[in-house]
C-alpha cells in the first residue's frame, strides 16, 4: 500500500470520526437544550396559568420579567412554521412548547379564548453557544482538510523522485531530478544530480575503456593467429594457438560480463519457444557428436527475452556439464517453463552463489580447460531478464535450471 493511499485512508478515518462527533455534540446540545427548556416552560406555566386566568397583568408581567420571558406580538407567524413538541388541555385551556424551523422554543398558554406566546429569551444564549461548538468544529475539519492537501502536495514530488530514480536504475544515465521548491528536496535533488552526473561520466570511461582494450587486445590477437598459420608445422605451434585461444576467449568473457555489470547492452526482446533457444544454444555451443546430448521436452512453453542472450547463458550451461560430467550423455529437460542442463557427477559442496563468481571454480575444474566465467556470465543475463537460476543436486545429478517464471 502506497503512503499516498494510507494517508488518504488515514484523511477519511479523521473526517468520518470529526463528522459523527460533530453530528453526535449537536444532537447532544440540541436535546439537552430542549430539556432545560421544557423544565423550565413547565415550571412556570403553572404560575404564569394562574396569573392569566385571574386576568392580573401587573403580576403576569412581573413574572415574565422574573423569568427573562418576552411575549410575541405576533404569535400568528410563529405558529404557521412550528411544531409542537409538548402538549397539556385542560377545560379551561392548554399549555403548548413549540419549536419554530430555526430551533427556537416557545411558550403558549391558552385560556379559554385568550392566548398568550412567549419565549425564554435565554435560550439565545444557548443558541450561540451550539453555533459556536458547530463553528469550531466545521474550522477543525477545515484545517484538517488544508492539512491534508499541503502533505499530498509535499508527497507529489516523491512519485517524481521515484520515477526518476527508477529511470536511472533502468540505464538512462542522462536522466535528472527537477528542483521541487522545498530546500529539503532541492537538497536532495542536487545531491543525486551531482551523483547521476558522476556516474555517467564514470560509467562513460568505463565504456570507452572497454572498447579501447577489446581493440587493443583483439588486434594483435589476430595477427598471432594469423602468423602462427603461416609458419610450418612446428613443436610449439599448437601451445602457442591454443595459449592465443584461450586469451581471445578470456577477453570476450570478460568484455561479456563488463558489459552486462554497466547495462551496456540493452536486451532486444522476442518471443520464441524453448525449443528455439535450445536449438540456438546447441548451435553455438558446436557439439559434433549428437549422442553426447540427450533432449527430453515434456511440455514446451513460450519464452519472452533476448534469444542472442539466453542463448548464450544455455550454451555456457551445456559447455559446462559436458566439462564437468564424468558421463555422458548430459540431459536437457524442458518442463513447467523450465529448462534444465544435468550432468551426471559428485554433488557439488558449494552453493550456486559461490559458482557464479568470477573465476570461481570447484574442485571437479581441475585439469579441465576454463576461466570460471561461464556461471557467472549466464547469472548475470537470467537476472538481467528478470528469470532465476537454481543449482540441485541429486541422485548423483547436478542439474542447473533456468526458471522462466
Amino acid at each position: 500500500m502506497s503512503i499516498f493511499t494510507k494517508l488518504f485512508l488515514l484523511f477519511l478515518v479523521s473526517l468520518s470520526l470529526m463528522l459523527f462527533v460533530s453530528r453526535e455534540t449537536s444532537q447532544l446540545t440540541q436535546s439537552k437544550m430542549e430539556m432545560l427548556l421544557k423544565e423550565k416552560y413547565l415550571q412556570a406555566s403553572t404560575e404564569l396559568f394562574r396569573d392569566l386566568a385571574n386576568n392580573d397583568q401587573t403580576a403576569l408581567t412581573k413574572r415574565l420579567q422574573t423569568f427573562n420571558f418576552e411575549v410575541i406580538p405576533e404569535p400568528s407567524r410563529v405558529l404557521e412554521t412550528s411544531r409542537s413538541v409538548y402538549e397539556k388541555s385542560s377545560s379551561f385551556g392548554e399549555v403548548k412548547i413549540i419549536v419554530d424551523a430555526k430551533g427556537q422554543y416557545f411558550l403558549l398558554l391558552s385560556y379559554l379564548d385568550e392566548s398568550l406566546l412567549i419565549r425564554d429569551k435565554n435560550q439565545e444564549e444557548g443558541v450561540f453557544a451550539q453555533g459556536m461548538v458547530t463553528y469550531f468544529i466545521v474550522a477543525d475539519i477545515f484545517v484538517l482538510v488544508v492539512i491534508f492537501l499541503l502533505i499530498v502536495r509535499l508527497l507529489l514530488p516523491l512519485k517524481q523522485i521515484n520515477l526518476t530514480l527508477k529511470s536511472f536504475g533502468e540505464g538512462a544515465l542522462d536522466v535528472r531530478m527537477k528542483r521541487f521548491g522545498s530546500k529539503e528536496l532541492d537538497t536532495l535533488s542536487n545531491t543525486f544530480n551531482a551523483m547521476a552526473s558522476n556516474i555517467e561520466a564514470l560509467i562513460f570511461s568505463r565504456q570507452r575503456l572497454l572498447r579501447d582494450i577489446g581493440h587493443e587486445l583483439r588486434t594483435p590477437l589476430a595477427k598471432s593467429k594469423l602468423a602462427l598459420e603461416m609458419l610450418g608445422e612446428g613443436k610449439y605451434q599448437q601451445s602457442l594457438k591454443k595459449a592465443i585461444t584461450q586469451v581471445d576467449e578470456l577477453t570476450k568473457e570478460l568484455l561479456d560480463i563488463e558489459r552486462l555489470n554497466a547495462n551496456m547492452e540493452q536486451l532486444t526482446l522476442a518471443t520464441f519457444d524453448a525449443e528455439t533457444l535450445i536449438s540456438e544454444s546447441l548451435s553455438r555451443a558446436l557439439i559434433e557428436d549428437e549422442s553426447l546430448v540427450e533432449l527430453h521436452v515434456e511440455e514446451s512453453f513460450e519464452i519472452k527475452g533476448d534469444l542472442n542472450y539466453l542463448s548464450i547463458a544455455l550454451k555456457n550451461l551445456i559447455d559446462n556439464a559436458l566439462k564437468y560430467g564424468i558421463e555422458k550423455p548430459i540431459l536437457l529437460e524442458v518442463k513447467e517453463r523450465t529448462i534444465s542442463v544435468k550432468s551426471r557427477g559428485e554433488a557439488l559442496e558449494h552453493p550456486l552463489e559461490y559458482y557464479c563468481e568470477p573465476f570461481a571454480q570447484g574442485d571437479a575444474a581441475r585439469g579441465v580447460e576454463g576461466f570460471g566465467l561461464g556461471l557467472s556470465i549466464v547469472k548475470k543475463i537470467v537476472e538481467k531478464h528478470g528469470f532465476r537460476l537454481r543449482l540441485t543436486c541429486q541422485n548423483g545429478w547436478n542439474s542447473f535450471s533456468v526458471l522462466f517464471k
